[in-house]
């Protein structure tokens, strides 16, 4: 056994044994370079520095080298061991260690020396804590206004599932955005996000926007795991339902050959096709790409959410 297939058995103990999937070859519009920029390294060494751990290399997010180069990182609060097993996430699963206190600190010196315009939170699902972590958003979301007031905050937080006064701790600290992905269509629940609940993840978006009507929110899917074109149009008048402003739509890719497979490649084409239906039925802001991830190009599309809603108000 490899060194890699090594540590890849043990951060996923409970995924040891699964079948391993055939590695299937890429279609040149998926394809991205390897990071190279003398900025991405400056990047890495800060997150280094100040003990941060960042989605974007925890789910081997493709997009990496670009928003690095960018200085643009999602920073994932709350450790790096998630208590749920998601077949579609490259994300260690077991038992977490303690909140670090330090951390709302270290991130929000980070953002002052990195200068970043927007900032994404994201976290690991905590249910072994009683708010599911919802206080540590809050400190990291007070602390950067404190030291960064210009910076514009999006939180991409877990569902809060049987955490009373969670979502409404998070909301009341004012982020600008709040995003939570349902992932996928309802059919494939059970199977790709067995530890959560399509409804439930429904009600939070529906219930952060009822709590403040001026926060812009926001979900994302990924396709190619199976699901059908009928759902995924389901799926957005959900969304519409629980009045979202903001869609991302991206390819699905196995972190490794132990998760969930991909079922297939989805053509560029149906990307602008679903972009279109999505604006069509009133989302704001559409992002739809093979690559499009809920925080790539983060700081663009917050601009532009932004931008349309003036507009839509100017026009009424």
């Amino acid at each position: 056994m490899s060194t890699v297939e090594n540590i890849r058995k043990h951060r996923h103990p409970e995924k040891r044994n699964k079948p391993v999937n055939p590695v299937q070859r890429k279609p040149d519009w998926i394809r991205v370079k390897a990071p190279t920029s003398k900025t991405y390294g400056e990047t890495r060494k800060l997150m280094r520095e100040k003990n941060l751990h960042t989605v974007c290399e925890e789910a081997s997010c493709p997009n990496i080298g670009e928003c690095w180069s960018a200085k643009h990182a999602t920073v994932m609060i709350l450790g790096d061991i998630c208590t749920r097993a998601c077949a579609f996430c490259n994300v260690a699963t077991g038992k977490p260690g303690q909140v670090d206190t330090d951390e709302p600190e270290n991130l929000a010196q980070s953002v002052r020396e990195m200068g970043m315009r927007h900032l994404v939170i994201t976290s690991v699902d905590r249910d072994d804590l009683a708010d599911g972590g919802a206080g540590q958003f809050v400190d990291c979301i007070t602390r950067i206004r404190k030291t960064s007031p210009e910076t514009t905050i999006e939180v991409l937080t877990p569902d809060f599932r049987d955490k009373d006064g969670a979502l409404e701790a998070v909301v009341t600290a004012k982020p600008d955005v709040f995003n939570h992905n349902l992932e996928t269509v309802p059919r494939l629940y059970q199977s790709i996000r067995p530890g959560a609940r399509y409804f439930h993840s429904l009600r939070i978006l529906h219930d952060a926007k009822r709590q403040d009507p001026e926060l812009f929110t926001k979900s994302g899917l990924m396709v190619g795991l199976g699901e059908t074109r009928e759902e995924v149009l389901q799926v957005m008048d959900d969304m519409r339902a629980a009045d979202i402003d903001f869609l991302t739509i991206g390819q699905y890719l196995a972190p490794t050959p132990r998760h969930a497979p991909i079922d297939r490649f989805v053509t560029p084409d149906e990307f602008d096709e679903f972009k279109r239906i999505g604006l069509s039925k009133g989302f704001l802001h559409v992002a739809s790409t093979p690559l499009t991830r809920s925080s790539y190009h983060a700081d663009k599309d917050f601009e532009a959410l932004r931008d349309a809603r003036l507009k839509k108000l100017a026009g009424n």
